[in-house]
């Protein structure tokens, strides 16, 4: 870096009289983190000196961004950076520094090079035109190239398997390995984020101040190794996610903006009614739960905004604070291997009690383009329905990948219908999306206590194995407001241990047993109306009987087959019932289930 006083915009002072004796510096960042494909690789260079509240908004009047080239397969990603303040923001909640980073997840092992640049101008940040503005000199220009190799990573770290990545089909596949990833976790609580241990204004401000979560009856999982911040803050939150994980679960969902919302405690902000500057510290804290996520192989659900804030930015447009949202977030949050993009929680024209204008169907199309444009990883984009449907945002040339649903029945009754629903219009509409059922139930209810309801049936026939009997990826349980541990005040998810249990038995079987899902199609037309069945013609057939008896069609089948019960109630082996082999060609009964023959069961039929 050329040597003196690094240069301030001054107050009054225009951006075109800042000293721009520094341009093209051939300054060198530090770069840290393991140099590995697919784990975060940070460069960190030395910008300006500036503030969260500098007159000239280094969040707004900056736009510092880098590309990665690598030289053999030639891919190229340019990624946003962001303000760091000191660099260590989230140890000593600084508000002011020269520190500019950015993070990468490279997708290929070998040599990348890169190029830094750094412009400035009023509004520049959300300006996609290369030339705009002016050089913000420090590190612009700056380019230097590092070496990655293989991960060493292994178990559920998800550096091991790469970008969880939407390819035009039903499921999600895992770059490295090509693995289909099933989601299952807790949707709820959607203020998850109100945590009193991260920094910021939110603790005290007025708004809703008693919904402030201390997790304090996860600071058991917390676990000798694991990360915290400022001598030991974050073991609660921290060991919610381990809970989690230790139960088999693979995901979680939280909002990240509730302002005008039912929380009000979330959001990225340095205070409440202050939405182009961003709360560096703040941010970092959330980086470190995430970065342990990632490790703990937890999928990320990013729901930016919720029904109540729609329209808070800027009136529901994508316009100049949006956009600065959106990009703060890809910039800090974008290299995450596993996450989605949910557009917003029941967005539409559609709530009685509208606090900000609701977005219509041009503007959510322009919010997934802008994540689609702007995201070097291409996440998966979603949004969720309230009671206005996903008809508008379907189709070729939409930006979605697939919908968040919610439905509204407390038997879960809706579940299979809808998932079934979306995978055929999508397909029907020339872009087969991934299906995800993120609230199942309804409001009051949701998901109940294991106090209340320990056997969890309804949720589990009809909700669960109804999402991935119709062919979706994934679904996580919203807990109603009428109960006990819900979507604000939940701060035990073992307040639904029973029922984790029973989404880890479904994972297994699945996965335990290698089943080709991916493979299938929904047949429930081969088997009673009640019941569900997934099946690739003449070599597999998994068959949900919903009271453990029932029928299937198999007059098109040819050859033998061996017969399998699963128990999704309790987990465990595959079992063997009254006969082991049937024989295709006609209509059969499905009977003489192990045990409980009028349970629920899973039937598993495979070619000999």
């Amino acid at each position: 870096m050329t040597a003196g006083k690094p240069v301030i915009a001054q107050k009054n002072q225009t951006i075109e009289e800042v000293d721009e004796s520094l341009a093209g510096s051939s300054q060198k960042p530090v770069i840290t983190g393991e140099l590995k494909k697919w784990h975060k690789v940070t460069l960190t260079f030395d910008g300006p000196e500036v503030a969260e509240t500098s007159e000239f908004n280094p969040f707004m009047n900056y736009r510092f961004r880098v590309v990665f080239s690598h030289t053999v397969s030639n891919k190229k990603l340019t990624v946003p950076g962001y303000f760091a303040a000191d660099g260590d923001a989230g140890e000593t909640s600084a508000t002011a520094g020269n520190k500019w980073r950015v993070h990468f997840a490279p997708p290929e092992t070998g040599i990348w090079e890169f190029k830094a640049d750094f412009r400035k101008g009023n509004w520049l940040a959300v300006s996609d035109r290369p030339d705009a503005g002016i050089s913000a000199a420090y590190m612009d220009g700056a380019s230097g190239s590092f070496k990655i190799s293989n991960s060493d990573k292994t178990g559920r770290d998800f550096r091991r398997k790469g970008l969880l990545e939407y390819d035009g089909t039903r499921y999600l596949k895992f770059a490295e390995n090509k693995e289909c990833f099933l989601k299952v976790g807790p949707d709820s609580p959607e203020n998850f984020l109100a945590y009193k241990d991260f920094d910021g204004t939110f603790h005290t401000d007025g708004y809703k101040d008693n919904l402030v979560k201390d997790w304090a009856p996860h600071f058991r999982h917390w676990k000798k190794g694991d990360p915290t911040w400022q001598h030991g803050k974050g073991k609660g939150i921290i060991g919610a996610v381990n809970y989690l994980a230790s139960k088999g679960l693979n995901s979680f969902s939280f909002i990240t903006n509730n302002i005008s919302g039912d929380d009000q405690n979330v959001f990225p902000y340095i205070d409440y009614s202050t939405w182009d500057r961003f709360d560096c510290s703040k941010l970092d804290q959330w980086e470190i739960l995430f970065e342990h996520a990632d490790k703990m192989g937890m999928f990320l659900h990013f729901k930016l905004l919720e029904v109540e804030n729609q329209g808070l930015l800027d009136n529901g447009a994508v316009g100049a604070r949006t956009k600065l949202y959106y990009r703060e977030l890809i910039a800090r949050f974008g290299h995450h291997l596993a996450l989605n993009w949910n557009i917003g929680e029941e967005m539409g024209d559609w709530a009685k009690k509208r606090i900000t204008p609701p977005m219509d169907s041009q503007q959510r199309l322009a919010a997934a383009a802008y994540f689609f444009n702007h995201d070097p990883y291409h996440h998966h984009i979603v949004i969720h329905n309230g009671k206005q449907p996903f008809d508008d945002v379907l189709g070729t040339e939409s930006k979605y990948t697939g919908p968040s649903i919610q439905t509204n029945k407390i038997d879960f009754s809706r579940v299979h219908g809808e998932t079934l629903k979306w995978l055929r219009l999508s397909r029907d509409a020339g872009k087969q999306w991934a299906v995800a059922v993120d609230e199942p139930g309804n409001a009051q209810h949701g998901l109940l206590n294991d106090t209340e309801d320990p056997n969890h049936d309804e949720a589990r026939i009809n909700g669960l194995w109804g999402t991935f009997m119709a062919g979706g990826w994934g679904t996580e349980w919203y807990f109603g407001y009428k109960h006990d541990h819900s979507d604000i005040t939940c701060q035990d998810f073992a307040s639904r241990d029973l029922f984790w249990n029973q989404c880890k038995f479904l994972l297994d079987f699945f996965q335990d047993h290698r089943i080709a899902f991916w493979d299938t199609e929904n047949r429930d037309d081969l088997v009673d109306k009640k019941d569900y069945c997934l099946a690739k013609q003449n070599e597999l057939y998994i068959v949900f009987l919903r009271n453990g008896i029932g029928n299937i069609d198999l007059t098109h089948a040819k050859g033998n087959y061996s017969l399998k019960w699963f128990d999704p109630r309790n987990g465990g082996k595959l079992q063997t019932g009254s006969y082991k082999k049937i024989k295709g060609g006609s209509n059969l009964d499905l009977s003489g289930a192990p045990s409980s023959p009028n349970k629920d069961w899973v039937v598993l039929i495979k070619k000999i």
